[in-house]
């Protein structure tokens, strides 16, 4: 029976150094050669995956951790987040030295012209520190905001702001998503656009933004090299992303065989 695969980008498909393992690519091409369907599930933006998406030859995709969903290269879900609370996120992070970036579909705008924080963690990601734009989010839509901040001082945020929720990426960095904003919620609308049922939808991620994903899915596969706490909610814990873990989980399934 054809199965949804839902994958994970950073820490998953791509290694530490942010390349894609040959027996990775290889297995993806088999798994579709056996008639099932490939999706990405990620928190980055539509623009940071256009060239990993026609390397893949994949045209269906959950970004923004499910704000902006497309099927066959056309969007079926868009979900941005109220100015308003942003204005008031802004602020609040201002009074605290905390910059922000906003992003949409094809672009991403810092709240200031430069801060560290901000340059390490989108080097992360091989983006260059964004331009600024401060006002960005008055006149276009926003669909996933990211504040600067460190692990100790998140709780103030989530106490502050219950319209949103913040969700840990970076040592220094969370995403800004609407309340109840997920992966999973973005799986919910994909399978209507796919046809699959929700059992038929295998997921695979590291992160802690892959946590709802990985309790909502049929099967759930998490990374060695993942966060503890997305292991503990998976089916299954395959190998490090470094070591050909998701060629060897595609195996382990029968999907690439």
């Amino acid at each position: 029976m054809s199965k949804l695969l839902l994958l994970d980008i950073d820490g998953t498909l791509l290694d530490t150094n942010k390349q894609l393992p040959e027996a990775t690519k290889q297995a993806l091409v088999a798994a579709r050669a056996n008639g099932h369907q490939l999706a990405i599930a990620t928190g980055r933006a539509p623009f940071m995956i256009g060239s990993l998406l026609e390397e893949l030859s994949i045209d269906t995709y959950i970004t923004f951790n499910g704000q902006y969903i497309a099927f066959e290269n056309e969007a079926v879900h868009k979900q941005a987040i109220d100015s308003e609370t942003l204005e008031k996120v802004l602020a609040f992070a201002e009074q605290r030295d905390h910059p922000l970036v906003f992003l949409n579909e094809h672009k991403m705008v810092s709240s200031t012209d430069f801060h560290p924080d901000i340059d390490e963690s989108i080097k992360s990601l091989k983006f260059p520190h964004p331009e600024m734009d401060k006002d960005f989010y008055r006149t276009n839509d926003v669909y996933q905001a990211l504040v600067f901040c460190e692990e100790h001082e998140e709780s103030q945020y989530h106490d502050e702001f219950h319209n949103v929720d913040f969700v840990r990426w970076h040592r220094v960095s969370c995403d800004i998503l609407p309340k109840g904003g997920s992966k999973a919620e973005g799986i919910k609308q994909l399978i209507r656009a796919t046809g699959h049922r929700l059992e038929d939808t295998i997921a695979f991620g590291d992160g802690l933004n892959d946590l709802q994903m990985m309790e909502i899915a049929g099967y759930s596969v998490a990374m060695a090299n993942g966060h503890e706490e997305t292991k503990k909610r998976a089916n299954h814990i395959t190998g490090h992303v470094n070591e050909g873990g998701l060629a060897s989980a595609f195996e382990f399934l029968g999907l690439s065989r």
